[in-house]
């Protein structure tokens, strides 16, 4: 069995005199090696869970422990083998890229070389331009690189893809799984699902500051899709359409008729989309 990094049990906060609760009774575990999606609306309790996990929030009730000891009792050694990429980059627009790579690596007592990771995300040659002269995009992959900066053991990140063209997010995601593949463990918050659907092992959905379900992808689209069959097929130059279920499928004559007899234009099966469990699970829109 895979070692648990982080556990959590009945994870409880309030923001300062406000009678409710942010997060409200939590409880999952974050194996090694795992990439654990926190999923939910705004205002769920997503940013605060990881505020919480990276010690930057404190008074919390319940118990969190990382490697099997209690968060409160690690000083800030802690920061050393984690990396944190959180939605909004903070950079210092004057220092130019490189010049911000290398301050924040001097915080930590384990570093890595900086140049290999600004190839990778296309900024080596901007490294020598001013922070203040970078689009969004370009913010948002150095504070990607930033996050690694420390060879970190745990990457938590929020909305890491968020504002990225295709490309530039592929290979935020690529080296992410990368990261994982090396034995790395993420715990990611976004609203994009497909995201989600191409890194997360295993979902934990949000809403009102409780845990609604965790479970894998696969999982989730198994239990809130539905087991039929849509097919399409031409037949004398028109498009038909039938609907099978998948129980028994091999043995209904109609559909093996269609296969043998007719040319198949579309297929699909009735699994859901995550947006859809998405809005199932927590009773509201993802950009809500």
């Amino acid at each position: 069995m895979s070692e648990v990094i982080i556990e959590v049990k009945d994870l409880m906060f309030t923001y300062g005199k406000s009678q409710v609760k942010a997060v409200d009774g939590l409880s999952f575990k974050v194996k090694k090696g795992e990439i654990f999606g926190l999923l939910g609306p705004s205002g769920a309790g997503k940013s605060t869970t990881q505020k919480i996990l990276t010690r930057l929030l404190k008074g919390y009730g319940g118990t969190i422990t990382y490697l099997g000891k209690d968060l409160s009792a690690y000083d800030n050694t802690f920061y050393e083998d984690i990396g944190v990429g959180f939605e909004l980059p903070v950079h210092f627009s004057k220092l130019t890229g490189e010049e911000n790579m290398a301050f924040f690596s001097r915080l930590y007592r384990k570093q890595v070389d900086v140049a290999p990771l600004l190839k990778r995300v296309g900024l080596y040659e901007d490294k020598d331009k001013m922070v203040g002269s970078y689009s969004k995009g370009m913010k948002m992959r150095l504070n990607f690189v930033r996050a690694l900066l420390n060879d970190p053991k745990v990457l938590f990140l929020d909305e890491v893809t968020n504002g990225l063209d295709p490309k530039n997010a592929r290979i935020i995601k690529d080296m992410i799984r990368a990261f994982k593949e090396q034995g790395g463990t993420v715990i990611l918050t976004t609203h994009l699902m497909n995201d989600v659907e191409e890194l997360c092992d295993n979902i934990a959905f949000i809403s009102g500051g409780r845990i609604k379900e965790i479970a894998t992808p696969r999982e989730l689209k198994i239990k809130y899709g539905k087991r039929i069959l849509d097919v399409e097929y031409a037949l004398n130059g028109k498009t038909k359409q039938n609907t099978f279920d998948l129980d028994g499928l091999s043995n209904n004559d109609t559909f093996m008729s269609i296969l043998k007899n007719h040319d198949i234009e579309t297929m699909h099966s009735g699994e859901t989309s995550l947006d859809d469990i998405f809005i199932k699970v927590t009773g509201e829109s993802i950009h809500e």
